[in-house]
């Protein structure tokens, strides 16, 4: 039985069909912004990037979440 991934990762598959990059990608573009907050991020996603807010919220959410040992 394989467990089901939930919270900000749910959206990984989707966001990697959606938009054709590999999540690790979208990372990486989140690290190296000069942008730290997460509205600003998410912000820049959508009007950059052309991400839907649930994918770029969720991407952000994860990614700092991730930095900051959470």
């Amino acid at each position: 039985m394989t467990d089901t991934v939930k919270g900000p990762a749910s959206y990984f598959p989707s966001i990697e069909t959606k938009y054709g990059r590999p999540i690790a990608e979208w990372k990486h573009l989140i690290h190296t912004s000069p942008l730290t907050k997460h509205m600003e991020l998410v912000s820049w996603l959508k009007t950059e990037h052309g991400l839907g807010h649930g994918h770029a919220n969720a991407l952000v959410a994860h990614t700092l979440a991730e930095a900051n040992g959470k």
